[in-house]
């Protein structure tokens, strides 16, 4: 455990220290996030802070190469491999934040960074589909390529917030290294060193020594050559795990055991994906590009809600360390304790997630962001709305004259009567 906790602590001081440095770099090359309709910052931002992260992940693995606990992780070349490619992507998403690439363009390369990875070993080993178990070394390949495309662009997707994605990822990198670690373990009790475990707390100190920086109110963005980093990192070690299913475990009849490698990697990353599928599902109903971005992520749904900046970010936080959390302590309690703390936790993110709802507020927010306006409008909006709600508790009827107000959220005046005294004034 103290090699990982060297190699984490390695990785987050280096990323902390090398941050400025890449603010300074992005502001010199014009890497600006300006601020457009859809974001919730209101100044242009640097980005180019995967640059940062990159520098703290590859100082770390190189200083472990040089550690006798992980020498038998280096005798093989996928550590190698997963850091080479991690660079291709990570320079990839430095020319979208010099450049701003056309999706198609950035998928092309992710799908051939994820090709080259899978094809040089760091590929999903056996998966069950419908009861059947894929042996398959082609068809694996492409599944893996799938897997860490998606997840590239999951965690891409969810990066809209101050520090939301870098600390989504260090908690769910966090969730699969504990399960990782207790995994290896497990299997082999004289050498417990995994290179999945050991990316997972490289990555884990990584974004934590990122976070500082990226926190609101953030003074540098990731950008995709961060997001797509880090969740190129998260892929390559849930692929690597898979190579610890147990299918004899299966045919005993032990399924718990045997899918946790399949089922945990899933949840770690369960929020990022729900957004990124509700975004696909979403846009192609609304007869979009799936890639076309809009206001309608869950980020802004918290906003639209009435959750301030930093309450939103903490409270996805809390639902990534409850799915990724609750499903890792089924490996480590017995199922029913775990399925009553991972229940407990659900109904407390619930709480937290739906206790600002109130009622013509957050539905005039949200209103207003779903009919295409920016954030700011939404606010302007939802604060009229609370203005005549707060009137109407008060027994005074107010109008407001802002043309932007859904007319339904109007509260009406009523005629003038001729001759009568003007509100407020003694007859």
């Amino acid at each position: 455990m103290r090699g990982y906790l060297f190699v984490l602590v390695v990785a987050a001081a280096v990323t902390y220290l090398t941050t400025p440095a890449a603010r300074r770099i992005a502001r010199r090359f014009g890497a600006i996030t300006e601020v457009r309709e859809r974001d919730v910052h209101t100044v242009p931002i640097p980005r180019l802070g995967g640059t940062a992260i990159y520098l703290g992940i590859a100082v770390s693995l190189l200083i472990a190469s040089r550690v006798p606990f992980f020498e038998g992780i280096f005798d093989s070349r996928e550590p190698w491999i997963v850091l080479l490619c991690a660079g291709a992507i990570c320079l990839l998403g430095v020319a979208d934040d010099l450049w701003t690439l056309d999706a198609v363009t950035k998928f092309a390369g992710q799908a051939l960074v994820a090709g080259v990875m899978a094809w040089q070993g760091l590929q999903l080993v056996l998966l069950p589909l419908g009861g059947v178990w894929i042996p398959s070394p082609g068809v694996l390949i492409v599944l893996t390529v799938l897997a860490v495309v998606i997840c590239i662009n999951a965690v891409n997707f969810v990066d809209g917030l101050d520090g939301l994605a870098a600390g989504i990822v260090a908690i769910a990198g966090s969730a699969f290294f504990v399960y990782a670690y207790l995994l290896t373990k497990d299997l082999n009790k004289q050498d417990y060193s995994s290179l999945a475990a050991l990316i997972t707390a490289s990555l884990v100190g990584a974004c934590v020594g990122f976070l500082p920086h990226n926190f609101n109110p953030a003074r540098i963005f990731m950008g995709d050559s961060g997001s797509m980093l880090i969740g190129l990192l998260l892929a390559a070690s849930t692929v690597e795990i898979t190579g610890k299913i147990d299918p004899d475990a299966v045919y005993a009849g032990r399924i718990l055991p045997a899918f946790l490698p399949v089922v945990l990697p899933l949840a770690v990353i369960a929020l990022p994906l729900i957004d990124l599928f509700l975004a696909v599902f979403r846009r192609t109903r609304a007869g979009q590009k799936f890639w076309q971005p809009d206001k309608l992520h869950l980020h802004h749904r918290m906003l639209a809600i009435g959750h301030s900046h930093m309450r939103a970010v903490l409270i996805l936080y809390f639902w990534t360390a409850t799915v990724g959390f609750g499903v890792a302590l089924f490996a480590v309690l017995p199922a029913h304790w775990a399925s009553l703390i991972a229940a407990l936790s659900v109904l407390l993110a619930l709480a937290l997630t739906l206790g600002p709802l109130r009622g013509r507020l957050a539905a005039a927010r949200l209103a207003a962001l779903e009919a295409g306006r920016s954030i700011a409008e939404a606010n302007r909006i939802a604060a009229a709305a609370q203005e005549a709600e707060d009137a109407e508790a008060q027994g005074t009827a107010v109008a407001t004259h802002d043309p932007d107000v859904d007319p339904a959220l109007r509260v009406a005046e009523g005629p003038e009567v001729p001759g009568a005294p003007a509100p407020g004034k003694a007859s």
